[in-house]
């Protein structure tokens, strides 16, 4: 990397951690008569695990954790593993990939992200993903404002076995997401 790349990425990156502080007072509901929050340490292969028609998660910060501020999901997949087009209207997702590639198409863009990528989709910009390559892609899924865990969960209890789609629309329409055809 040549010295004025170092340094413009330096700076970039000094302004961004300057930033995370004052974010994190302001928005955070335990100042606003919330519970306080407590922190906590998540080693590898702890929390929760749902099959949620197939995409492996591990929750690993939920609302319960955050005050409702967001929920944190790893996801460990196979090639082929996707999620159909959708729309969410009550939350934001930021899908960052560690391992593997995750083909992702937010609002008309399509690419495939590779570890240390990232996508951001907006609520109410439709999305979709797919797990591309020949190797098993880790992902963590971020979700802001908590809440979706619960869906889920929901979602996982579902039987084995193809999933009821009627049964996967209803489930998710009541968490305000609709799939596209």
């Amino acid at each position: 990397m040549d010295r004025n790349a170092f340094l413009k990425r330096s700076a970039l990156s000094a302004a961004a951690l300057a930033s995370l502080p004052s974010f994190a007072h302001f928005s955070s509901p335990s100042e606003k008569g919330g519970n306080p929050l407590t922190p906590k340490i998540v080693r590898k292969g702890e929390g929760k695990k749902v099959n949620v028609i197939g995409d492996q998660q591990t929750f690993k910060l939920t609302g319960e954790d955050t005050n409702g501020m967001f929920t944190l999901i790893e996801e460990v997949n196979p090639p082929g593993t996707m999620i159909p087009p959708h729309v969410h209207t009550k939350e934001d997702e930021i899908f960052k990939v560690l391992e593997g590639e995750l083909e992702v198409t937010v609002g008309s863009e399509t690419t495939v992200l590779k570890a240390g990528d990232l996508a951001f989709a907006p609520k109410n910009v439709p999305h979709t993903w797919k797990v591309v390559g020949d190797q098993d892609c880790r992902t963590i899924l971020s979700v802001f404002p908590a809440g979706l865990e619960h869906m889920f969960e929901e979602l996982g209890n579902l039987p084995p076995g193809p999933p009821d789609f009627a049964k996967v629309s209803e489930i998710c329409g009541r968490y305000g997401i609709s799939f596209i055809a």
